[in-house]
């Protein structure tokens, strides 16, 4: 292991949830999104994994991961990236070297990795890695392995909702004691839907969240809507959709930041 990568990324992991373009910017942490699947990035939409196709993005040609993220972090000095590993989330071969490959190509970055990952010793072996580990409540039955996971990753919760509701234990979504500093509110059905944020559960989860900072995952469309999340306390949003077909530009975003 690399002590010197190491430290450098569990000091990044461990800041606080500063602004992202520094001084004088809005308090909403816009984070770039990708999915892997047979090792290229391919397009989220609703959760339905069986249908998602490689990426085709406005911003580059091709869809490896390097190159996306390569464009993504083009756009604006994003300071995290969301990496979901589908094949592993669904007890595949995940991929390990291109997660690898992306934090080497951007130290700066902190990468939140969601793997599906339940054993809690290779959890605690990425932590020590320095890399933040998303625990999903998808992949647990009861709380209690859940709170485990979280303690031995030290990582960000991920409340996971189908079209149905809320899915994992329901322990998880009702009590705000075994959540940590950072939550996400992953909406699957509305991922690359272009329906909007489901506002009604987020304000929901940040009632509750007694402080700690609450993230959107699936819907967000442009300004409109982080200015939306921002104004009911939502710290962040994980973007994918409207960065690849040019809704939200460098541009917007600056405008946003002046707002």
């Amino acid at each position: 292991m690399d002590l010197s990568r190491s430290a450098r990324l569990y000091r990044r992991a461990e800041r606080d949830e500063s602004h992202l373009f520094g001084p004088g910017a809005l308090d909403v942490d816009v984070i770039p999104v990708i999915d892997l699947m047979g090792g290229e990035v391919v397009h989220a939409r609703r959760g339905e994994r069986d249908a998602y196709r490689p990426i085709e993005s406005k911003l580059v040609f091709g869809s490896g991961p390097l190159t996306i993220v390569g464009a993504l972090m083009e756009l604006a000095p994003f300071r995290r990236l969301y990496v979901a590993d589908i094949d592993a989330i669904r007890g595949g071969r995940g991929h390990d070297a291109a997660v690898m490959a992306i934090a080497a190509a951007h130290p700066d970055v902190e990468i939140w990795a969601d793997r599906g990952e339940t054993d809690v010793e290779t959890l605690a072996e990425r932590r020590a890695d320095g890399e933040t580990s998303v625990i999903g409540t998808e992949s647990f039955e009861d709380a209690r392995t859940l709170a485990q996971a979280l303690k031995a990753s030290g990582g960000v919760l991920s409340l996971d909702h189908d079209a149905a509701g809320p899915v994992g234990p329901d322990g998880a979504h009702d009590d705000p004691s075994l959540w940590p500093r950072r939550v996400i509110v992953m909406t699957l059905a509305r991922v690359g839907a272009g329906e909007g944020p489901d506002m009604g559960r987020l304000a929901d989860v940040v009632g509750k969240a007694g402080g700690r900072a609450v993230y959107a995952a699936g819907g967000v469309r442009g300004l409109e809507d982080l200015e939306a999340l921002r104004q009911i306390g939502v710290a962040g949003a994980l973007v994918a959709s409207a960065l690849h077909d040019g809704r939200l530009t460098p541009e917007a975003i600056r405008d946003l930041l002046r707002a």
